[in-house]
């Protein structure tokens, strides 16, 4: 018996709350979702069969890589004296390529930045100054260049030049857009021309966006000089073509041994300088 004024007993554990059912899927939703796995498929099928893909020729291929790798040892080490220039030569393409970008695309940034462009037809033309130029690839670029200003590397800076003002130029935009508007506007009521605007507000608050777009930008540009040299843009890759051509494998290996040097050396100081500036 239960004396009088206890409070009642509580249950140890009380019951779970009801879990609510799962919404059910409607047959037209599943009709949906099958429509759109078969056409993935289809795509997928369609692009194996454009491609010519056969993965049984890849396997019967495997001798002659080895082969290739068998005649590339050992690395013909005595050739790096002659190499190291043209490693060189492919780096300050894309440095020169780079800095040149900058100095384009910054103004073409703010032109094509809807919150600050000064005229409507002035943003819709640098936007599309920005479309054509990352558009059309930069391999495409230098063979425009080459045959315009001959072989060397002075068309691989070009190329470098043209196509990464097209990508500097959108992602520096994108960056203006999103900058805080506040300093903008507050310039703005002081009557504040459209340059202070830019050097004071603007430029002040995306400076180390900018200049970790541009370090990423000068990492991908490395990697882009030594294509760029199979067009006749000079550097490194030129090297590596004509050692192929040759069948020089054992030089061919040494190439490529400072090309995979070159890049990781590049790319461990870009992200350095990156989370510096972040």
């Amino acid at each position: 018996m239960k004396k009088a004024g206890t409070p009642p007993e509580q249950p140890e554990h009380p019951p779970a709350p009801a879990l609510p059912p799962p919404p059910r899927v409607s047959a037209a939703r599943w009709a949906l979702r099958l429509t759109g796995a078969v056409a993935a498929a289809a795509l997928l099928w369609q692009a194996l069969v454009r491609t010519e893909t056969r993965p049984g020729e890849l396997l019967a291929g495997l001798h002659g890589i080895a082969d290739i790798v068998r005649r590339s040892i050992p690395p013909d080490f005595d050739s790096v004296g002659a190499i190291l220039p043209a490693a060189l030569e492919s780096f300050d393409t894309a440095l020169l390529g780079t800095a040149a970008a900058v100095v384009l695309a910054l103004p073409l940034a703010c032109c094509a930045a809807e919150n600050i462009s000064p005229h409507p037809l002035l943003y819709y033309a640098a936007r599309a100054v920005i479309t054509v130029c990352r558009a059309v690839p930069d391999i495409i670029w230098a063979l425009v260049f080459v045959t315009a200003v001959g072989l060397g590397p002075f068309p691989g800076v070009l190329a470098i030049t043209v196509h990464s003002v097209g990508m500097l130029g959108r992602l520096i935009a994108e960056v203006i857009e999103d900058a805080d508007p506040l300093p903008v506007e507050a310039l703005r009521i002081t009557g504040a021309g459209g340059l202070q605007i830019v050097t004071h507000a603007v430029l002040p608050g995306i400076l180390p966006s900018v200049l970790g777009i541009v370090l990423y930008r000068l990492d991908e540009n490395v990697r882009a000089s030594l294509t760029l040299g199979f067009v006749g843009a000079g550097g490194i890759g030129f090297e590596i073509l004509t050692a192929v051509n040759l069948f020089q494998y054992q030089r061919l290996a040494v190439l490529l041994l400072t090309v995979f040097v070159m890049i990781l050396t590049v790319e461990r100081l870009s992200a350095r300088l990156r989370r510096r500036v972040a």
